[in-house]
């Protein structure tokens, strides 16, 4: 039976002009894929962001539409240019299929082929994008306009990216070129009221689901990292959804989203 590469959930309240794409909670991996995969721990799944889909689950009572991945970034990365192009180039980073962690890690025995990626493409990258420009559309369409906020986490422990992460929330916005000025401003403002550490544009800028949409006219793009530490224990994400850091964090996250809905529903009123 084929496996929907996305999930995407409605407004259960009156709808606002924000979509939240999390691109990066999906687990499922095809037992071809797994098969060649170089190791148990690589089996295990790290990079994955950890039931982030689960954090985020208020959305919809709130009035934002949201999608999210269900394969897992090792069978393709949403958030990578489907050309393979990189983002940051220069500097170390996981491509469309990653060949490597971000710590240095093999993934597979043998790297898939050229056929063997774009199958993948096709699988998974494609028709993820295609609905989500079909969501971004259909909120231009109702709204005239559309916040797209990408939703990671993210091991604090170092890697070939970065050293340990301290903080708790790190903001993108590809150095203020896929949002205006106030909407960086205004989720940075909302996550420091509740108590949260934000950093601007460092090590995180955004990847490509904020660099490309934030092009688009009539979008504002922010990508929203926050380090797992901040939800679960790092070290045992099975555990998650029961350790008692979880239900806090995502109390902590209503109130900030809660703020930014409502303004942002505010600005709409009163155009």
């Amino acid at each position: 039976m084929e496996h929907k590469p996305y999930a995407t959930c409605e407004p259960s309240a009156a709808e606002i002009p924000v979509l939240v794409s999390i691109p990066h909670t999906g687990t499922y991996v095809p037992e071809s894929v797994a098969a060649d995969f170089a190791s148990d721990y690589i089996r295990a799944l790290p990079m994955t962001d950890w039931h982030l889909h689960r954090l985020y689950d208020f959305l919809p009572a709130l009035g934002v539409t949201t999608i999210h991945a269900t394969y897992s970034r090792f069978v393709a990365d949403l958030n990578r240019p489907p050309d393979g192009r990189p983002l940051y180039p220069g500097r170390f980073e996981t491509g469309f299929v990653a060949l490597r962690t971000f710590w240095g890690e093999e993934i597979y025995r043998v790297p898939p082929s050229p056929e063997e990626i774009d199958w993948r493409r096709e699988l998974v990258h494609a028709p993820y994008h295609a609905k989500l420009l079909e969501l971004i559309r259909a909120k231009i369409k109702r709204f005239g306009r559309v916040v797209l906020l990408d939703a990671h986490s993210v091991a604090s422990r170092p890697n070939l990216l970065h050293g340990e992460l301290t903080g708790h929330i790190y903001l993108g916005d590809r150095d203020g070129k896929s949002c205006a000025p106030w909407l960086m401003a205004m989720v940075e403002r909302e996550f420091r009221r509740a108590g949260f550490e934000v950093t601007r544009n460092h090590p995180y800028k955004g990847g490509y689901i904020t660099d490309h949409y934030g092009k688009m006219d009539k979008v504002e793009a922010l990508q929203i990292e926050m380090c797992e530490r901040v939800y679960m224990d790092e070290n045992h994400p099975a555990g998650a959804l029961s350790h008692p850091a979880f239900n806090q964090a995502r109390t902590r996250l209503r109130a900030v989203m809660d703020a930014v809905c409502a303004e942002i529903a505010r600005q709409q009123a009163s155009q």
